[in-house]
């Protein structure tokens, strides 16, 4: 698996994070205190400022020993001298992204795997030879496309946890879709469909967006759901010459 993209994306989020508190700390970083004072502004911006890391670290997945990173953030801070060289600091730490990605990544796989066995097993699932997984919600009976057709369709594209990501309905008009430009689970579903269908389609990672998934829209490992309604196949410009 190339997780080489997350990995840059990762290591260059901490450096810009690191280096924001850096330069917008106004006063040395102390011990960590259990109950600090927030009513000095200086101790409500250094709290902010931990937080906005904190979340960012929490985000990445990553496990911190709190003294040593305090221990960390004041001998910088302090210019009192470090107890690792630069070179060690950044192995250590693109290690430690590395480390909480791979969990990251593993976590999300067995979640995807998990809920297409459980979905598999539903009335009224069909699973195909690829993987992909569907459920007939309207049959049509008109013609079904072919992979060189445009397709006129409604649909709604929402993650496992119900997070719609995407919806032509918010348009209030359907869209003209090659099928040869769209994601693989795509494809493959609207070759089964007739004329006059609505189906609702689960398509695993491996057919939709893959280990990466898209930005922060589409998480990586991430099986899609698409309720499709199929209007139309389109004519094509030879057709209606």
């Amino acid at each position: 698996m190339n997780n080489e993209p997350l990995k840059g994306q990762a290591m260059k989020k901490y450096i810009i994070v690191v280096c924001f508190l850096l330069i917008t700390l106004t006063v040395h970083a102390r011990a960590i205190r259990e109950e600090p004072d927030l009513t000095g502004s200086q101790a409500r911006e250094s709290y902010a400022l931990g937080m906005a890391v904190g979340d960012d670290l929490k985000q990445a997945g990553l496990i911190l020993d709190y003294a040593a990173f305090a221990d960390g953030l004041r001998d910088v801070m302090e210019d009192g001298g470090t107890r690792l060289n630069q070179d060690e600091a950044f192995e250590l730490i693109e290690n430690a992204f590395e480390n909480a990605m791979n969990r990251q990544m593993a976590e999300l796989r067995d979640i995807e795997i998990q809920f297409l066995t459980e979905n598999a097993a539903r009335e009224g699932i069909t699973v195909t030879e690829s993987g992909l997984q569907y459920m007939v919600l309207e049959e049509g009976y008109g013609p079904k496309p072919t992979i060189d057709d445009t397709v006129r369709v409604h649909y709604e594209g929402r993650l496992i946890d119900g997070t719609v990501f995407d919806s032509s309905y918010q348009q209030e008009q359907p869209e003209e879709i090659p099928l040869s430009l769209v994601i693989p689970g795509w494809t493959e579903a609207l070759q089964l469909m007739n004329t006059g269908s609505m189906y609702q389609i689960y398509i695993p990672s491996f057919l939709a967006y893959g280990e990466l998934g898209v930005g922060n829209i589409i998480p990586p490992y991430s099986t899609v759901i698409f309720r499709i309604e199929l209007f139309d196949i389109m004519a094509s410009e030879q057709e209606t010459e």
